[in-house]
């Protein structure tokens, strides 16, 4: 079964051009990487998914049902969680808000934060109550991770969840969606430049390129020749 499937998508910003055609799948409790150089279209194809920058042409289709044209909101109600680039936590409200406020985008309501959170990062239980904009960056990439979390997702989007972190908080960060994956089993379509991060976490790849999926396939096939072809500089 195929969790996400997409179909010669094309996205534009105004008037440019931003992704050619592209396809892709997820399998039904896949974990898949996206990889690719600054500019290649990455976090486009993840705001096309989540319906920020929906694609022109083409087609997303979401487990039986076709999203293309759906608004974000409906979307995150099948079970789509995001978790952006920059972690984008607000900043002047707490930890325990910041979910509250996540669990508001898909009408759900708690009275307190779900002890999900708490499960898989219990560091965040000291800081309940610590607006998140004080927070250091793996403590805010761990409160981005929760909030798609409680949504409770079918599909996980994550887009460079390692970004400006250190080595002992990503080797934290791996073990975490690691976890998510393997006892929610719900499928997890992650961009990431971190090539260890990648052969670590993931069974399959693909690499994007001037808007465009260059290759794809089983994580044993990003070899070197594959490295040095698309993704170094």
């Amino acid at each position: 079964m195929t969790t996400l499937s997409i179909s010669t998508i094309n996205t534009f910003y105004g008037t440019s051009h931003i992704l050619h055609g592209v396809s892709i799948e997820v399998r039904d409790g896949e974990l898949v990487s996206i990889l690719g150089r600054n500019g290649a279209g990455k976090t486009s194809l993840l705001r096309s998914i989540t319906g920020i920058n929906p694609p022109r042409t083409g087609s997303i289709r979401f487990g039986n049902t076709d999203i293309t044209h759906l608004k974000s909101h409906q979307r995150a109600h099948l079970g789509i969680s995001y978790v952006p680039q920059g972690r984008q936590i607000i900043p002047d409200i707490t930890v325990a808000e910041n979910i509250r406020v996540a669990l508001l985008g898909v009408d759900k309501k708690a009275n307190k934060v779900p002890d999900i959170v708490f499960d898989y990062f219990p560091a965040l239980a000291e800081l309940v109550h610590r607006k998140g904009g004080v927070l250091s960056g793996g403590q805010q990439q761990q409160l981005a991770i929760a909030r798609a979390l409680v949504q409770e997702p079918k599909l996980l989007l994550l887009d460079e969840p390692t970004e400006g972190l250190q080595p002992s908080v990503v080797e934290e960060i791996q073990q975490i969606i690691g976890r998510i994956h393997s006892e929610n089993g719900c499928s997890i379509l992650l961009v990431e430049q971190n090539l260890d991060f990648v052969r670590d976490v993931t069974k399959r790849f693909a690499i994007m390129e001037n808007g465009r999926i260059l290759t794809q396939g089983d994580i044993g096939g990003l070899d070197e020749k594959v490295i040095h072809g698309h993704l170094l500089v």
